[in-house]
């Protein structure tokens, strides 16, 4: 079956950063569009981040020049490198893959900015 499985969340400073990997088994991730989303305490889950099949990507307008996605073919994962973080960013970071009527999730993995 297919899993997602989050990484690298934790702990950081305002102004650090972090990476975040989605290793994926059951799909071969360069054939979904894989995203990175967010949700915050009492708000609804976010974009973040998206690479498409042709490799395009897009960012939501609070991260654009902060946070960057990538992906490894070859090890079938997905990164978000997240740099200049900041308090707002704390969440729970979710990967997601979707491809026609396919649509899975990861279990999510918590960030949080604090001093």
């Amino acid at each position: 079956q297919v899993q997602l499985v989050e990484s690298g969340g934790g702990l950081v400073q305002p102004g650090g950063s972090l990476r975040l990997s989605c290793a994926a088994s059951g799909i071969t991730v360069n054939f979904y569009t894989m995203g990175w989303y967010r949700q915050a305490p009492g708000k609804q889950r976010e974009l973040v981040a998206a690479i498409t099949r042709g490799a395009s990507t897009n960012y939501a307008d609070s991260v654009k020049g902060r946070f960057t996605i990538s992906r490894d073919n070859a090890k079938n994962t997905v990164y978000l490198q997240m740099n200049s973080l900041k308090p707002e960013d704390t969440a729970v970071y979710y990967c997601n893959a979707k491809f026609s009527l396919y649509d899975y999730w990861g279990q999510g993995t918590q960030v949080t900015v604090s001093s």
